[in-house]
């Protein structure tokens, strides 16, 4: 199936003839017309993909394991460069306290294991008031204090494992 998106706006930029070389030479080398081509570059489809996926933790809290894992799978999936572009901006939807510090760490995690800085929007984002444990069994919270990985903990949630790994 085809969705056709009416295109009803136009955006005019000055610029100088060689970046216009420029420019149209990327874009015919990637295949694509110079408007779809700009608009890779500034709205990419992993950002597009990350946003979306945002908006469903904000509006779907019965499916957010199921979203989680979906984040998980696509952080792991994704090169250094791509992960960046993804999340360098901060959630558009406005996200509940536990999903964002759950959103917040699950990043900053990928970007340690992938070797980039995570974004500055996670640093704004508040710690819990009280500790979440992925498991209601009171004989493996201490298991989980002690083996969360560090971006979970500084957010008081206690889980036992996250990107790129599975339970």
């Amino acid at each position: 199936m085809v969705v056709r998106v009416s295109k009803s706006r136009q955006l005019q930029i000055r610029i100088s003839a060689e970046d216009k070389a420029l420019i149209g030479a990327r874009a015919e080398s990637a295949g694509m017309d110079v408007s779809k081509w700009v608009l890779h570059q500034v709205l990419a489809p992993v950002e597009r993909e990350f946003q979306a996926l945002c908006r469903e933790l904000a509006s779907r809290p019965e499916a957010r394991r199921f979203t989680f894992a979906e984040l998980q799978d696509r952080f792991h999936r994704l090169t250094g460069s791509e992960f960046v572009r993804a999340v360098r901006y901060a959630p558009e939807a406005r996200l509940p306290a536990f999903e964002a510090n759950y959103l917040a760490a699950m990043v900053e995690q990928a970007a340690a294991i992938k070797g980039v800085r995570p974004p500055r929007w996670t640093i704004d984002v508040e710690a819990l008031d009280w500790p979440w444990f992925a498991s209601s069994l009171k004989s493996l919270r201490l298991y989980l204090l002690t083996h969360s990985p560090p971006p979970f903990r500084r957010r008081n949630l206690f889980i036992d494992s996250s990107v790129g790994q599975r339970v």
